[in-house]
């Protein structure tokens, strides 16, 4: 006999929805909505009105007027006389320089100390220890007037020593190897972007086809490198390595970074890298130890237990808790402005003294702020749901 399934439950209807999402109490909240609306209204109209009373105009139009200042380190060529939106940009990207390398450097580190606190060598996990309490449980200000005041301690360039020799630590900054491209033409630049786009091709290819893996992108990379030394040397190109130099009364040649630069960096890693390394020990000691046991009985040694066992299944008690270091490492490098590095904070505050337009210039922040912390938040929760799909898969 036909069998008629129990209908479901009914979806509920347009007024139902709308008395779930405004809750038991509508008209409050919507007392409350107004409220609040209205008091910013008012808000806006004094602040409106105060700036007009000392002679400010309301408005964003002083960011295509003139900087009268200048700028100690840039990525991109400024000088005094160009746009304060300019201006804004060098210390955007100052922070960004400084916090992608601080999150990229603290996780290696914060990696490689959570791993050794779990040593069973009684010496190497006591020094982790050690150096996990003293460093979270020191502030971040403190250690930056420490680096900065390290940096200052260092011999002049004429008496400073070659680091393995090519790397030298100055009071006027640390100098080390860098490199150039000369003469690379249309093509050759066709051909490195080219390059860069088939080896994410490939390894896309490789994911989809489930290939993906150290050898595979090892062999990737290496084809990668090849097809892009042959681009250059098609294009005209010369990959020159430039190696500082003691000249005279100062270090010629190579990459230098400012003593300003050099400390905010190392005090952002020190201190998030101490935070990195207790959420990775954590997320180690959350995988059962049954899966140590079984990664045993197949015959792995400690390293390939780590990488191959461990570590892919801690990744979804450490990918949450590193989205906050990396969003507090960001927010942290603000502290800069004490150091005096150019970064975001420190030239919008230099912008709104020399303009008198302090609420714009804070807007500004604030949302400058919002967008890097959401664009963050965003790529690592998507990581994070990958991970988690690929934890959970059967």
């Amino acid at each position: 006999m036909p069998v008629n399934p129990a209908p479901g439950p009914q979806r509920p209807g347009i007024f139902r929805k709308a008395l779930m999402w405004w809750g038991t109490r509508p008209l409050l909240q919507v007392f409350i909505i107004g409220f609040l609306v209205v008091s910013l209204y008012f808000l806006a109209v004094n602040v409106i009105e105060s700036m007009r009373r000392i002679g400010v105009t309301p408005g964003f139009d002083f960011l295509n007027r003139a900087a009268n200042f200048e700028i100690g380190e840039s990525s991109i060529p400024f000088q005094a006389g160009d746009t304060y939106i300019r201006a804004i940009i060098v210390g955007l990207l100052n922070t960004l320089k400084v916090s992608v390398l601080g999150c990229v450097l603290a996780t290696v580190l914060g990696v490689a100390v959570g791993v050794a606190g779990l040593s069973r060598n009684l010496l190497l996990a006591t020094a982790v220890r050690w150096y996990v309490e003293i460093i979270r449980n020191t502030p971040l200000l403190l250690q930056l007037f420490f680096w900065i005041s390290l940096t200052s301690a260092f011999p002049a360039p004429r008496q400073a020593s070659a680091f393995l020799g090519s790397i030298y630590f100055t009071n006027r900054g640390v100098f080390i190897p860098g490199g150039s491209i000369d003469g690379l033409s249309v093509s050759g630049s066709t051909v490195f972007a080219g390059a860069i786009a088939t080896f994410a091709a490939i390894l896309f290819i490789l994911k989809r086809s489930r290939a993906l893996n150290i050898t595979s992108t090892a062999l990737s990379f290496t084809a990668v490198v090849v097809v892009v030394a042959a681009g250059l040397s098609f294009g005209g190109a010369q990959l020159n390595v430039d190696i500082p130099e003691l000249t005279g009364f100062n270090i010629r040649g190579g990459s230098s970074l400012s003593p300003e630069f050099a400390a905010l960096l190392t005090g952002l890693v020190v201190k998030f890298s101490a935070a990195i390394a207790e959420i990775v020990r954590a997320g180690i000691q959350s995988v059962n130890k049954g899966q140590w046991e079984a990664a045993r009985s197949l015959g792995l040694h400690p390293g390939q237990i780590m990488r191959l066992v461990v570590l892919p299944q801690a990744l979804r008690v450490i990918t949450p808790l590193t989205t906050s270091s990396y969003l507090d490492l960001t927010k942290d490098s603000s502290l800069a402005v004490a150091i005096g590095y150019p970064e975001l904070v420190s030239v919008i505050n230099t912008t709104a003294n020399t303009t008198g337009q302090s609420l714009e210039a804070l807007m500004i922040l604030i949302g400058t702020y919002l967008v890097i912390n959401l664009s963050v938040s965003v790529l690592m929760n998507e990581y994070n749901r990958r991970v988690a799909l690929r934890g959970n898969g059967r």
